[in-house]
């Protein structure tokens, strides 16, 4: 089984933040890089299938060689090899049709992606990825299993109000993998040393295009009045809430 783990280097904001001189994007000096979080479990998940069925993990990303720190991560927590797709993509349309190709080109038999990145919390790349590659998704997945007979997953969704939905996935197929579905291993002072030797396979993306939006402001937002505590019983709570709600629609 080869399973392909698309895998992001987030941007993480400090208590402090400054903004570049045209309002368009934070100043680097306020911010470190990491491993999505959300990536970190699905590569987990990749490496506990590869464990129980055999085969190879394969990760890949997009970005400058800046973003081979994400994959070393990975590469000591257990992965076979690592693609950095050469591209400037900032959005879920541009970085899945810059990866869309790579992907493809290992056939797969399953794709994973962490549900989101916590820089950016679009929610999107995995899905977007998906179409691209003409495969069936499942998205916010909290359980795999694989029916070896049937080339299937089950996987069980997260839903809203704490119900799951187990669906049956023919593969290949793209899973967008949540927080939680297990608990990322530790990498080793060997392992970690052992992955900085590992060659990184560089590609240049197919279709790097034009981005689907752009950053018209960047702000933090205006500081109100504060909150209004009210005491009383429930029904003078009642009637002062709406009185308040009847004063703002004048």
């Amino acid at each position: 089984m080869r399973i392909v783990v698309c895998i992001k280097q987030v941007l993480v904001l400090g208590d402090e933040v400054e903004f570049q001189d045209d309002g368009l994007d934070v100043d680097p000096d306020y911010l470190d890089s990491a491993l999505n979080e959300w990536d970190s479990f699905a590569t987990e998940e990749a490496l506990q299938l590869r464990e129980r069925l055999g085969g190879e993990v394969v990760l890949v990303t997009c970005g400058a060689r800046e973003s081979e720190a994400a994959l070393r991560r990975c590469l000591a927590m257990g992965a076979d090899r690592a693609i950095r797709v050469e591209a400037t993509g900032r959005d879920p349309f541009t970085v899945a049709r810059a990866l869309a190709e790579v992907v493809r080109a290992e056939s797969p038999d399953l794709v994973f992606c962490g549900v989101q990145s916590s820089d950016a919390v679009q929610a999107a790349t995995g899905t977007v990825l998906a179409e691209l590659l003409g495969l069936p998704r499942a998205a916010v997945v909290t359980r795999v299993g694989y029916d070896e007979d049937a080339r299937k997953v089950v996987v069980d969704r997260e839903l809203e109000g704490g119900l799951l939905d187990r669906v049956e996935v023919d593969t290949p197929a793209v899973l967008t993998i949540q927080t939680g579905i297990n608990e990322p291993r530790y990498a080793n002072l060997r392992a970690i040393k052992q992955a900085e030797q590992v060659e990184v396979d560089v590609r240049s993306a197919a279709d790097d295009g034009m981005p689907a939006y752009r950053v018209r402001r960047m702000f933090v937002p205006e500081r109100g009045e504060g909150a209004e505590m009210i005491d009383g019983s429930p029904a003078e709570i009642a009637g002062r809430i709406a009185a308040i709600v009847k004063e703002r629609l004048g």
